[in-house]
């Protein structure tokens, strides 16, 4: 298996705060930022100052390709499509097939920013994997992307990283015989070790939030200096002592409890569920088929939360989540919150929904792999991210400026649609600053469809407002020609 361009290889209502007991270390350690900063002429570049030689690097081309994108993205995604006419489509092929057009260079600039805003709070790393173009036996692209959100709000904040696996088939026989170096389960650590670069950015506390396919004992291990982890269980480990993970957990007594609010899903309706809540502290054994040699402690300590529902409906299966962590867990306070950051995990099955059939279409792609294929998947991301921001941005609770993820030159005429979708009542108004993110998201979910009395606007309906403003704008700028 390959692992394309990784920087990995350098060095929803949880509770209000998230002031937990954990090492001081972890949580406040700080350090001067030079790791993910572009360099130039010995002159060290972050966030806006980075975006902007990336923009000299590699001219007007790259935003004609964003534009383009995100104007496209409720259509699908095609070079085609993203063109326009023959012209817009041999730029966007030359800029994808560009050798000095590095998908690792877009991932640089985009955690730039990110590292902007994670200063002073607590940040969720949360991680995942999602297909790009795999057959039914697993083989193919797929894309392992971290975003950084807020552990308190549930805002995403940015980009963080992305990890590319193309996986050949044929090796699953060897699986336990290759160093974990060489195993593609070698990416949640990778992404991990990403992560610490939020706290050397001034990240408050970081915490690493992954379901259960990133319960893997070396990533507890070797979990890098200056973040958590917050894991679902997904095997029943021996314990040191004797014993195991789930019978040890089915012995913890039960501290407390809580309700949450469980979203639909496939089979399932949204309701309200009560949890039962418990937590204790274990000692986990290291795998029998690795030695000392392997450079794996005999045990790892870790917290144990778990939540199970009471009242689950007749027919329905209760809620259960086991959860694993590095952080200290000392009272059901504590406990509580690791729930509501795990839950925070959802934000990332939004980027993907965002990402795909109901968004940009990506999975729909046919560019080569090695290169093309990877950077437009790269853009895909970065442009389905601004459009969870602007969704995080829809109440302007946190006030982000508009330059954080649109142009301010869109302006002028973010005003002028605004004003023409503004009712006479002040429920149809935009209640934003018109320099605000706020306010941009607000323009764009009433072109998206919504009406602003019911509901709260999504990703795809954002996306859609999105789109539709872009082809507004292109008309905008056409209006003296």
């Amino acid at each position: 298996m390959v692992f394309a361009e990784t920087s990995g290889k350098h060095a929803f209502s949880p509770l209000e705060g998230y002031d937990i007991h954990t090492s001081d270390f972890s949580c406040r350690w700080s350090g001067v930022l030079t790791l993910w900063a572009c360099a130039l002429d010995e002159e060290i570049l972050d966030g806006y100052e980075a975006w902007a030689f990336w923009r000299c690097a590699f001219g007007a081309g790259r935003y004609f390709f964003l534009e383009r994108l995100v104007s496209h993205g409720g259509c699908g995604v095609s070079v085609r499509r993203l063109g326009g006419d023959r012209a817009g489509e041999m730029r966007i092929g030359r800029f994808l097939h560009n050798s000095r057009v590095r998908a690792q260079e877009m991932l640089e600039t985009a955690r730039a920013r990110t590292l902007k805003a994670v200063r002073g709070r607590h940040v969720l790393a949360i991680q995942d994997t999602t297909s790009v173009r795999v057959d039914g036996s697993g083989v193919g692209l797929s894309c392992h992307p971290v975003l950084a959100v807020d552990a308190s709000e549930g805002t995403a904040l940015g980009l963080v990283d992305a990890i590319f696996l193309s996986r050949e088939g044929g090796r699953k026989g060897t699986h336990q015989q290759r160093d974990f170096a060489a195993k593609d389960s070698r990416r949640w650590l990778d992404g991990a070790r990403s992560a610490a670069a939020l706290a050397a950015g001034g990240a408050a506390c970081v915490t690493v939030v992954e379901d259960r396919e990133g319960d893997i004992y070396d990533c507890f291990a070797h979990k890098p200096t200056g973040v958590e982890k917050l894991v679902r269980a997904g095997q029943d480990r021996r314990l040191c002592g004797g014993g195991s993970l789930f019978q040890e957990a089915g012995r913890l007594a039960e501290a407390g409890d809580m309700e949450v609010d469980l979203p639909a899903l496939a089979g399932r309706k949204a309701r309200r569920a009560r949890l039962v809540v418990s937590f204790g502290e274990v000692a986990l054994a290291r795998p029998r088929n690795r030695t000392a040699a392997s450079g794996l402690p005999e045990a790892v300590r870790v917290t144990v939360v778990v939540a199970r529902e009471t009242n689950a409906p007749d027919g329905a299966e209760p809620a259960h989540w086991l959860l694993l962590t590095s952080h200290a867990v000392t009272d059901l306070a504590d406990a509580r919150r690791m729930i509501g950051f795990y839950r925070r995990r959802w934000t990332i099955e939004q980027l993907f929904r965002t990402m795909k059939t109901r968004g940009f279409c990506m999975e729909a792609l046919r560019q080569k792999e090695g290169g093309p294929l990877e950077k437009l998947v790269t853009a895909i991301l970065i442009a389905a991210v601004t459009v969870m921001q602007l969704v995080a941005e829809r109440d302007g609770t946190a006030g982000t400026p508009l330059e954080t993820a649109l142009d301010p030159a869109d302006g002028p005429a973010l005003k002028r649609v605004c004003k023409s979708l503004e009712g006479k009542t002040e429920k149809q108004k935009n209640p934003h600053p018109t320099n605000s993110l706020a306010y941009a998201a607000w323009v764009f979910a009433r072109l998206g469809g919504w009406t602003g009395y019911y509901g709260k606007p999504g990703p795809i309906v954002m996306l859609r407002g999105l789109t539709q403003f872009n082809a507004i704008k292109h008309g905008w700028t056409l209006q003296n020609v």
